[in-house]
């Protein structure tokens, strides 16, 4: 019977068989074909009746003998010592009066009445309405499982044995730390670990939600559960099992149903009283029918709080499953309600708004050469740095390399005889042909005695007051040129923000420790007003203000990267980690966990969780405490017999159900489900 735990997400992993699948068919099947037969021989024992008659010669009575002993008794004894065994195993586990004495009571009341056939129908409806239950919770727990399916079962792991170095496919729990497999085009990846060697572009869809290939080689990361598109690689393994990212996200996942969110213990603390309330008002009910057993069992069977128990966790593991297939981890009931009451919205700046790595936004050339010549400048001398801006160079050079040569010219680096990085200003080379060049901001130019130029002026200003960091390119005393990076916005960034405000959250903040002048840029880029950033924040002033927010009663969601905004994702009511893949830091300290870089999945969650709250207050005031407030009146006032009792009962739990497994289906039709949803 339904205790309340419903055990929906245990066995996390264990694969039913052929077997254990058909056998839950068996019990509710058994118990109808004997309620069958005893039909048939009550509808035998009427037509002796009226066939033989009240017979002198006693010929009727060779048939009723057959009919002693009432079929229907065998079905409500089976039926009914199932019921009365897993309740009491549920009674002594949880040391409490649970639900399942009241239908326990009732079909003891039906056998002291010799409502055999009630008994037995009650008894059938009872466990195939549980069964019934648990094909349709089966859905949301294979939302949930199909994650487990990613991984391989085997791997081609290298063998060492007799120094051969062959490739051996060996089953996956073989598979130790640090040893070397190799991933062929179109297998799964089955460990997390390094590439040691070898290209491919590697699906990453189940984790991250991304639905183009990303190319990766030598020392890039990859991720048990993607699909190796194209190419061969040999990869270290670095995590196995539990400890890999999907490993990670199907323990949250599973674990998510434990982490209750105030409706649901309300609903549970409330189930906890109910059946000494139903007792009472069985008691009262026998009293006002003068010991109307009939009626007193509809009550019953009726009143078991199945619906109010299913309440809630259905919809919880609904959600959690149509979030874990587009890569959202989200911790439990808890996170679910809170999101969906969350109205002010905290975005860190760098690695959530932006992409956190710096970009070439702007180059110009002054008039002295062409725009290609001083691209080829800066990167001859940027391309010894490690520094990000050199990197930021390099990267733009290889871009726009193309573009140049379909127009004739080849972006190729100038040899270099010596190399110096003058701290903080930036770097001076010398060239094989004697030239000086140097690629700094203007303190560099300056130090070196350098003469301004007018255009080279106008492009620092420009630049500076975006909120970029200016270089400018110089040979032999002469500036060329200027070079323009930043960090730059994400492209779903304002589509986003948008959606926020269209879903009716219009207090949305960005939190940063970059400059106010960077900051403001960006904020006017992605629609957030100028009021509502607040800059130069050290991790704990965030801290501090998100505090300010919720001691005047805001719900605040804190949007980051899991790792510098740690502390801030945990003090928030709703703590949503950026790109969290691999990131141990983030699936810890956020309460959700966006596994990809996309933005616009927080507007999916926000809309899941809203909608989750809905269907949760249907499933209550509907079909738990609606029904079942109606259902005892009738059942009282003898309206509906035990049979209907029950029929309507396990109605009543079919239905939270259903309209729980909506949630499975949520988002399809769009990315931006929080403008659905509204």
């Amino acid at each position: 019977m339904h205790e309340g735990g419903h055990g929906i997400l245990d066995n996390q992993n264990k694969p039913k068989t052929l077997f254990q699948n058909v056998s839950k068919f068996i019990p509710p099947l058994f118990l109808l074909i004997f309620i069958i037969l005893s039909i048939v021989q009550n509808w035998s024992l009427i037509q002796a009746d009226l066939l033989f008659g009240h017979d002198e010669d006693g010929s009727g009575n060779a048939v009723r003998k057959w009919f002693q002993l009432d079929l229907a008794l065998i079905p409500m004894l089976l039926g009914g010592g199932m019921i009365t065994y897993t309740t009491l195993v549920s009674m002594i586990g949880k040391r409490q009066i649970t639900a399942g004495l009241l239908v326990v009571i009732a079909l003891v009341a039906s056998a002291l009445t010799e409502e055999y056939l009630a008994g037995a129908i009650a008894a059938f409806i009872m466990i195939s309405g549980e069964f019934l239950e648990d094909l349709t919770l089966a859905k949301t727990r294979n939302a949930v499982q199909s994650l487990i399916k990613l991984v391989p079962e085997t791997a081609w792991r290298q063998s060492t044995d007799d120094g051969n170095n062959d490739w051996v496919q060996v089953p996956l729990k073989k598979v130790k730390l640090s040893d070397r497999i190799l991933v062929k085009a179109g297998e799964r990846i089955p460990v997390d670990g390094e590439i040691l060697s070898g290209e491919a572009a590697i699906d990453e869809s189940s984790l991250t939600g991304e639905s183009l290939p990303v190319d990766k080689s030598s020392t890039d990361l990859v991720f048990a559960g993607t699909i190796n598109r194209d190419g061969a690689i040999e990869v270290k393994v670095t995590k196995i099992g539990r400890n890999t990212a999907i490993g990670r996200i199907i323990q949250v996942v599973f674990q998510a149903q434990q982490n209750k969110g105030e409706t649901q213990r309300v609903a549970d603390e409330f189930a906890r009283y109910f059946t000494p309330l139903i007792l009472a008002i069985a008691t009262i009910v026998w009293f006002l029918t003068d010991g109307n057993v009939t009626n007193v069992t509809a009550v019953l069977l009726i009143a078991c709080p199945c619906a109010l128990v299913l309440a809630t966790p259905t919809a919880v593991v609904a959600s959690v499953g149509n979030a874990a297939k587009k890569g959202i981890l989200i911790k439990g009931g808890t996170m679910v309600e809170a999101v969906g009451q969350v109205d002010t919205v905290c975005l860190d700046k760098t690695g959530t708004l932006t992409k956190g790595q710096p970009a070439v936004v702007a180059l110009e050339t002054f008039g002295l050469v062409s725009e290609e010549e001083v691209l080829q400048l800066a990167l001859s001398a940027e391309m010894r740095s490690e520094h990000p801006i050199a990197q930021a160079i390099t990267s733009f050079s290889r871009q726009a390399g193309s573009k140049y040569q379909a127009e004739g010219n080849n972006i190729q680096p100038l040899p270099v005889t010596e190399f110096e990085i003058i701290f903080g200003l930036g770097i001076k080379v010398k060239l094989e042909s004697g030239d000086d060049v140097w690629v700094g901001n203007w303190r560099l130019l300056a130090q070196e005695g350098i003469q301004s130029h007018p255009l080279a002026d106008k492009f620092l200003s420009q630049q500076e007051s975006a909120g970029r960091t200016a270089l400018l390119v110089a040979r032999n005393e002469l500036i060329l040129g200027g070079v323009a990076v930043a960090d730059t916005l994400r492209t779903e960034a304002k589509e986003m923000v948008t959606s926020l405000r269209r879903s009716g959250i219009q207090n949305i903040v960005m939190l940063t420790g970059d400059n106010q002048t960077t900051a403001n840029t960006i904020a006017e880029e992605v629609g957030i007003d100028s009021d509502s950033v607040r800059a130069q924040l050290l991790p704990e002033e965030k801290l501090d203000y998100i505090r300010q927010l919720q001691s005047g009663n805001q719900k605040v969601a804190m949007i980051g990267d899991g790792v510098n905004d740690a502390p801030a994702l945990m003090v928030a009511e709703v703590g949503v980690a950026m790109g969290a893949i691999g990131t141990d830091v983030a699936i810890e300290s956020a309460g959700i966990v966006l596994m990809g870089n996309d933005l616009r999945l927080l507007n999916h969650v926000i809309g899941l969780s809203r909608k989750s709250l809905r269907l949760i207050k249907q499933n209550i005031i509907l079909f738990a405490v609606g029904m079942n407030i109606v259902g005892i009146a009738l059942a009282g006032s003898g309206w509906l017999n035990p049979i209907m009792a029950a029929v309507v009962h396990n109605i009543s739990s079919a239905f939270v159900v259903i309209n729980s497994s909506r949630l499975l289906g949520f988002g399809r039709t769009g990315n931006s489900a929080v403008s659905q949803e509204n």
